[in-house]
């Protein structure tokens, strides 16, 4: 089996791990990075061809989206059609962080990252390392999780290697996840949010705004 090109980065990005990262990005690859929860599978989030390569590795169904992951908040209206007050709070809260908010899609955002359902999962990771490659390779990334879908999500290389074997272009090696769960995804597609799976932050208690 092909050996998947990796690039240490547990001690911070270098220029070469940026220079390549970006290459692999722009070409259509994937790459697996780490996030402040587990290890993700990276692409551009608007080319056809590099999410539907995510969906080949991971071995999921059309019907299921994809969220991506932004560098900052500023980038948001991209990607969303409609921003409550409510969601308003808990990105004041808890971004950069473990939460991902599911929106209401803009019409040009690719169907393949909604699975046809009009809205769009967004997170903006707490890692400051991850949100510095996500600027990097233009400011938003795929961050579905590195594993085959059904699978467990992976916190560290040796088990994404082991998952995915040769099916990425480039992994960036980051250490151990310290991450213990994924992040919380909640619905604020409309002004009352509505909490989809439990995870990382726990925000039963606040959300009435």
């Amino acid at each position: 089996m092909k050996v998947t090109e990796t690039i240490k980065i547990e001690k911070g990005l270098t220029e070469e791990a940026i220079a390549r990262c970006a290459e692999v990005i722009k070409a259509g690859g994937v790459i697996v990075y780490p996030t402040d929860t587990y290890y993700g599978l990276g692409a551009d989030p608007r080319n056809h061809r590099a999410v539907g390569k995510v969906f080949d590795i991971k071995g999921r169904k059309a019907d299921q989206p994809i969220l991506v992951l932004l560098h900052d908040r500023k980038e948001l209206a991209a990607w969303t059609s409609a921003v409550s007050s409510a969601a308003e709070g808990l990105m004041d809260r808890f971004w950069p962080g473990p939460l991902t908010l599911v929106f209401k899609a803009r019409p040009e955002v690719l169907s393949e990252l909604t699975g046809g359902t009009g809205t769009i999962g967004i997170r903006i990771p707490g890692r400051e390392m991850t949100r510095a490659l996500i600027g990097w390779a233009g400011n938003a990334l795929t961050g579905t999780s590195a594993n085959r879908s059904g699978s467990s999500s992976p916190r560290n290389v040796d088990e994404v290697i082991r998952e995915l074997g040769d099916r990425v272009d480039l992994v960036l090696d980051g250490g151990v996840s310290s991450a213990d769960l994924p992040s919380t995804i909640v619905d604020v597609t409309s002004e009352q949010p509505r909490i989809i799976r439990s995870g990382a932050v726990d925000v039963s208690g606040i959300l009435t705004f």
